[in-house]
């Protein structure tokens, strides 16, 4: 019966701001603050409503993974058919709360271990997606010709940005400037900035 029940709200309005709340509560507080009550409060719902929806706070974390990795796939589809594609890539793998959200699940994982797959597989199917997707454009820059394979590009696009975070946060900096600048300089050679001669 919860499975059917299920299925009939996964694009209600209400569990959609429930999601949001949650994951912005996630963000903010930290996993350990998402609760019935503390995303109730959030929301502006009872308790018991956010229950109804996800009647164990691991099914809440899990709908957060995966309608942020639906969000994202979509998102990074948009990123790959852009003007200049890398770039979007790199301010898709950017973005601060993306970061610090994945890290946020990633420590939870540490007690939760029903998460760890879920972070997986989520992943997996995001760099597929982006593999995919960017394949066409590194034949378009003649990139395949040195060797340089889309998995790979799209594996140091993602994975720097997040390394770099991390390392923040426990004060490690060394190297970061230096790694960020031959980032760009390489795409300042293969996606020049407009306006750029």
């Amino acid at each position: 019966m919860r499975a059917q029940r299920g299925v009939g709200i996964r694009r209600s309005g209400t569990r959609v701001d429930i999601l949001r709340a949650a994951g912005e509560l996630m963000l903010t507080q930290g996993y350990a603050a998402v609760t019935y009550r503390g995303v109730a409060a959030r929301c502006g719902v009872t308790p018991g409503l956010v229950q109804y929806y996800f009647p164990t706070v691991d099914e809440l974390f899990v709908a957060i993974l995966e309608s942020g990795t639906d969000d994202l796939v979509e998102r990074l589809a948009h990123a790959a058919a852009a003007e200049q594609p890398l770039r979007a890539v790199w301010e898709y793998a950017n973005d601060k709360d993306g970061a610090a959200l994945l890290l946020e699940f990633m420590a939870l994982a540490n007690h939760r271990k029903s998460i760890g797959p879920v972070i997986g597989r989520g992943g997996e199917r995001l760099r597929r997606a982006l593999v995919v997707a960017l394949e066409p454009v590194l034949e378009r820059y003649r990139l395949g010709d040195n060797g340089i394979p889309a998995a790979a590009v799209v594996f140091l696009m993602s994975a720097i940005p997040r390394m770099i975070q991390l390392e923040e946060s426990f004060g490690t900096v060394t190297g970061h400037g230096e790694m960020i600048a031959l980032v760009e300089k390489y795409l300042d050679r293969v996606e020049p900035r407009k306006g750029a001669s």
